[in-house]
C-alpha cells in the first residue's frame, strides 16, 4: 500500500491521470494542481482558510445570473484576465484588454455614423477610426461590437431604467475600414462590491474603481478577434484600474471641438449645436496563424 503524504501527494495526483488524457489537459491540470499544492504548503493553509476559499467560490456561484458574472469579475480583480490577455497579445496589433462581466450578446446593428447617445445627457463623444491589418491596409467588412456605461456609471444589465441594449451597437465597416459613431463620454465607475469579489477587495484594502472607457470586440474573417478598450488620458483612475486593463496604446486624448466642426454624414449631424468631444482610434488586427 502506498502512503500519501504532504510531500508526495502532488506526484500521486499526477499518477492518477490517465495516459489517454488530452496532452494539453494533462499539462494544464498537472501544473494547476502543482501550484495549488505548493501554495497550500508554502502558506501552511489552515482548515478555516480553506473553508473561506470554498465559501468564496460558493458565493460566486450563488450570485451568478445571465447578467451578473461574478467568476469573470473575480478573474478580473485578481489580474488573471489581464495576464491571459497579455500572454496572447500580438505586439504588432492593438493591445487586448479585459472583456469584463457586462457584455451583452446580440447587440443591434449600428450604421457607420450611427448614434448610441439617444436622449441621454452628457457631453457628445464622436469616436472614429479605421480597422487595419498589421501592414496598414484597411479591412473591409470588419465588425465592431461596442458597449459602455450610461452617464450614471451603470451598464444596461445593471440598470432597470435602461433597455437591454442601451449603449450597445454592432457596426460593420465598409471597404475603407472606417468606423464612426456618437455616444456620451463614458464615466469612471465601480465594479460591483455587493458580492464575494467586493469582500476580496475590502480584505485587500483595494478600491473598486475603473477608469472610464469604451469596449470593443473587433472581428474580421482571417484575423484573430480582438477584445479591447479605449481610455481617456485625463481619467483619475488611469494608473490604478482595479481590473488591470490599461495599456499604453489604448490611452487616447478626447479633444474638445466647437459645434461648427462637427462633420457631416453622422446621424446627429444636423442637431449638434454645442462643443463636442472627439477621439480617433485605429484598430490593428493580426492575421490568424
Amino acid at each position: 500500500m502506498r502512503t500519501v503524504t504532504k510531500d508526495n501527494i502532488t506526484n500521486v495526483f499526477k499518477g492518477y491521470m490517465s495516459d489517454k488524457m488530452d496532452p494539453r489537459m494533462r499539462e494544464v491540470m498537472g501544473s494547476l494542481v502543482t501550484h495549488l499544492h505548493d501554495f497550500a504548503r508554502e502558506t501552511n493553509l489552515t482548515h478555516e482558510e480553506w473553508r473561506a476559499g470554498i465559501a468564496f467560490l460558493e458565493g460566486c456561484a450563488a450570485i451568478e445570473t445571465e447578467d451578473r458574472h461574478e467568476f469573470i469579475l473575480a478573474s478580473d480583480v485578481l489580474g488573471l484576465s489581464s495576464l491571459v490577455d497579455m500572454l496572447h497579445s500580438n505586439p504588432s496589433a492593438t493591445s487586448s484588454s479585459v472583456l469584463g462581466p457586462f457584455h451583452v450578446s446580440g447587440a443591434p446593428p449600428l450604421p457607420v455614423g450611427g448614434d448610441m447617445k439617444r436622449d441621454f445627457g452628457g457631453p457628445i463623444l464622436l469616436a472614429e477610426g479605421v480597422v487595419k491589418d498589421t501592414d496598414g491596409n484597411p479591412i473591409p467588412g470588419a465588425t465592431i461590437d461596442i458597449w459602455q456605461t450610461a452617464p450614471n456609471g451603470l451598464y444596461a444589465s445593471q440598470d432597470e431604467a435602461q433597455d437591454t441594449y442601451s449603449f450597445h451597437g454592432l457596426q460593420t465597416v465598409g471597404a475603407d475600414g472606417r468606423y464612426a459613431f456618437t455616444t456620451v463620454k463614458p464615466v469612471e465607475y465601480t465594479v460591483p462590491t455587493d458580492g464575494p469579489v467586493g469582500d476580496i477587495l475590502n480584505a485587500c484594502g483595494r478600491h473598486p474603481w475603473r477608469p472610464s472607457h469604451l469596449h470593443y470586440i473587433v472581428e474580421a474573417e482571417g484575423f484573430s478577434p480582438l477584445v479591447t478598450e479605449i481610455f481617456p488620458d485625463d481619467d483619475p483612475y488611469l494608473d490604478e484600474d482595479t481590473v488591470f486593463g490599461v495599456r499604453s496604446d489604448l490611452v487616447m486624448t478626447y479633444k474638445e471641438r466647437p459645434a461648427e466642426e462637427f462633420p457631416d454624414g453622422m446621424v446627429i449631424s444636423d442637431t449638434v449645436n454645442e462643443p463636442f468631444l472627439y477621439v480617433e482610434f485605429d484598430v490593428i488586427l493580426s492575421r490568424k496563424d
